[in-house]
């Protein structure tokens, strides 16, 4: 199955400061991304133009993108209705960067995102961003499941998002009730499989991913993406440095607010029982994460 961003520029938005395993077994991996700076600013622009495709692949399925690949203008504005619809309560754009860095920088091909799955607010309350596979070296595979916190505070968005994860595979929500899980979404995907244009043998080949069969050749594990967006401050006096000493300077914060966090992250995979399960992070800071989450939202679905 091939990438749904293969050509995209997306990750030409971004300076990738670090990669760090969290582990001795090197099974989880942070990676930090910084994105680029003009005239001691982040380029949201140039981050806006880079999600304007993306968000096409994200919002559609290969069904409906075959559909209209000969009219690129309605595909265009059905992906952002879509969009629109689904973000309008509270515009989460992590969801959307999560999908991107799976796709663009770990490789993993999207089987389905949560605009594309059948849910019911009453039945599907602890589901996945997206759901993505990932071949490994072994020749196993990986079903991940994504999940994405975009708050000022950067400890807050670590620590809900192994919270959301440890009640998504539990089946439960924050008062310990019992709701759809980690179960429920697999037979959500096999059952949505249809609105996508594979052909029959990729089909089997996802069935195969999901449900394990006694002709299957290869193991497939539970894994989960993480997209953690936090708000770094800067003050007036900073925006007035020369532009390689303020780059600098951003850098220097940003590297040493997220290095502050590498334990207490490996802490939260034990203390919410996820050890067994790989994790891929990405962490993104932003200025004025509130208004600016908002304006690249508008942005993109204008």
């Amino acid at each position: 199955m091939k990438l749904s961003l293969r050509e995209s520029d997306f990750l030409e938005s971004f300076d990738l400061l670090w990669s760090k395993d969290l582990d001795k077994y090197k099974k989880n991996k942070l990676n930090l991304f910084i994105l680029k700076i003009n005239s001691n600013e982040f380029d949201y622009d140039l981050l806006v133009d880079m999600l304007l495709e993306p968000v096409i692949d994200y919002s559609i399925s290969r069904q409906v993108k075959e559909k209209y690949k000969n009219k690129p203008m309605t595909l265009s504005r059905k992906a952002r209705e879509k969009f629109v619809e689904y973000t309008r309560n509270n515009g989460e754009l992590g969801e959307l960067l999560l999908f991107c860095f799976l796709e663009t920088h770990l490789g993993a091909p999207k089987i389905l995102t949560k605009l594309e799955l059948k849910t019911s607010t009453s039945h599907y309350v602890n589901g996945a961003d997206g759901v993505h596979f990932l071949k490994l070296a072994d020749g196993n595979y990986q079903l991940i499941f994504g999940e994405s916190k975009t708050y000022h505070d950067i400890d807050r968005a670590i620590a809900d998002a192994f919270k959301s994860i440890s009640n998504f595979k539990n089946g439960v929500n924050d008062k310990g009730n019992h709701k759809s899980g980690i179960q429920y979404e697999k037979s959500l995907i096999s059952d949505n499989l249809f609105k996508e244009t594979f052909s029959e043998e990729e089909r089997e080949f996802l069935e195969s991913l999901i449900y394990p069969s006694k002709n299957r050749k290869f193991d497939v594990d539970d894994a989960f993406g993480i997209f953690i967006g936090f708000q770094v401050n800067v003050s007036d006096n900073e925006k007035a440095m020369p532009t390689a000493d303020f780059r600098k300077l951003i850098r220097n914060r940003v590297d040493a607010e997220v290095n502050k966090y590498l334990a207490s992250i490996q802490q939260k995979i034990i203390d919410n029982k996820l050890q067994g399960h790989n994790f891929y992070m990405y962490i993104l800071p932003f200025t004025d994460i509130d208004s600016k989450r908002k304006k690249i939202m508008e942005a993109i679905t204008k």
